[in-house]
């Protein structure tokens, strides 16, 4: 039996960006004002969601164990490998051999990879485990439903 991969990635290709049409003064939530102009631009979405591009892909999140940090399966993870993990930083997770995303919480000297589900159990790291921080999550693309 095959089993299904929890993360797919995917790298960035910068070098040839589809710009797209961006309306830059915002459109409201609220009840539309029929006299709003708006400017429309372009601007390619990796220009914008990626800081550093060496740095930076994508992932195909799997799951649900990250629902209550708006991270839902198939979800589409913009990874940053150059940022600096840090207490509360939602990351990508190697542990064990295994891909995770997982929120890393330090607590005195311990270290938790803490799912944002209830359904889910917090993960304490022991000397035995194995961890590698792959890098930090700094946005989540979904489909709406």
């Amino acid at each position: 039996m095959q089993v299904k991969p929890k993360i797919t990635f995917f790298i960035p290709n910068l070098d040839t960006p589809i710009p797209i049409s961006f309306i830059s003064e915002g459109i409201k939530a609220g009840f539309p004002s029929p006299a709003a102009d708006f400017e429309e631009l372009k601007l390619s979405l990796d220009h914008l969601l990626i800081k550093n591009k060496e740095a930076t892909f994508y992932a195909k999140a799997s799951g649900t164990s990250m629902i209550g940090a708006g991270i839902d399966d198939g979800d589409i993870l913009v990874i940053d490998r150059s940022l600096e993990p840090r207490n509360n930083a939602v990351a990508i997770c190697f542990i064990d051999g295994e891909f995770t995303v997982k929120r890393i919480k330090k607590e005195n000297e311990e270290v938790f990879l803490m799912p944002e589900n209830s359904n889910y159990k917090p993960i304490k790291m022991e000397p035995e485990n194995e961890l590698v921080i792959w890098g930090i999550v700094t946005y989540s693309i979904k489909q709406m439903k």
